[in-house]
């Protein structure tokens, strides 16, 4: 896939719900077979999202909840490793700085650990299983 008309957004569920779900289900669900139940809380109203787009088709989201965690970081297949992922990241640390937070927080894939790493997010604790994939807690301070 061309990286062509690549937009980014800062939106709501509210808002472009159904992108969103589209795209991590295809990331999430259908690529890692992480439970579809699983795949959808509570946080997801209360949070804000990145939705990234090429020709208006979705290709790249993450959110930031209101106490600082980062989630829900999904690119599609294709355009991994071209910087979209990077550039959601550092929208949603522009917004918790907007949001005078002090720390963000997130539950990384072992296999996405090296990317995080690069921004600057620290590991702490061991590995744990979070919906059948392991995961390290990281953290990244803010200033």
């Amino acid at each position: 896939m061309s990286t062509g008309d690549l937009q980014y957004v800062l939106t709501t569920w509210g808002t472009d719900r159904p992108e969103l779900q589209h795209l991590r289900r295809e990331v999430f669900v259908l690529e890692q077979g992480v439970p579809e139940e699983l795949e959808w809380d509570d946080t997801d109203p209360v949070s804000v999202h990145v939705l990234a787009t090429v020709n208006r088709e979705p290709v790249g989201t993450g959110r930031l909840s209101p106490t600082g965690k980062i989630g829900r970081m999904a690119v599609k297949a294709g355009l991994r490793g071209r910087g979209v992922g990077s550039t959601i990241l550092k929208l949603l640390l522009q917004e918790a700085c907007r949001r005078s937070l002090h720390e963000v927080w997130l539950h990384a894939q072992l296999s996405a650990v090296s990317f995080y790493e690069k921004h600057g997010f620290r590991c702490e604790g061991e590995v744990f299983d979070e919906a059948g994939i392991p995961h390290r807690r990281m953290k990244l301070a803010l200033e």
